[in-house]
């Protein structure tokens, strides 16, 4: 494969942790901002890919989750990618209304102080 090409692959090539978890970044594809960071399983993974849109695994309440579902705030999926190591996936979508659950746009709006 050519350096700086993109490589398509499948579910198996993914690196889930002993409780078959991996982290999502979820990130806006328009303008790059980090919105959120989540939880996937295979079939969150599975069904993010097939639905267009983002499910995540709640570790909290041990159940899928599709982002949006209450509040109407979904993230329409554009591009799924995974990083060198294969153990964290990088989610770029269209943000509808806030991604955070406080009403932000994005999950990090909090700075800690001091440099």
């Amino acid at each position: 494969m050519a350096k700086g090409q993109v490589e398509v692959s499948s579910l198996d090539d993914i690196r889930y942790d002993e409780r078959g978890l991996v982290p999502a970044i979820v990130q806006e594809a328009s303008d790059g901002t980090v919105l959120m960071l989540a939880y996937m399983n295979r079939e969150s993974l599975s069904k993010t890919l097939e639905t267009g849109r983002t499910w995540f695994y709640s570790r909290s309440r041990g159940e899928l989750w599709p982002k949006g579902e209450t509040s109407g705030h979904v993230q329409n999926v554009r591009r799924v990618l995974y990083d060198c190591d294969a153990d964290t996936i990088l989610v770029q979508v269209e943000q509808v209304g806030s991604a955070c659950h406080t009403g932000e746009r994005t999950c990090f709006y909090r700075e800690l102080g001091g440099t």
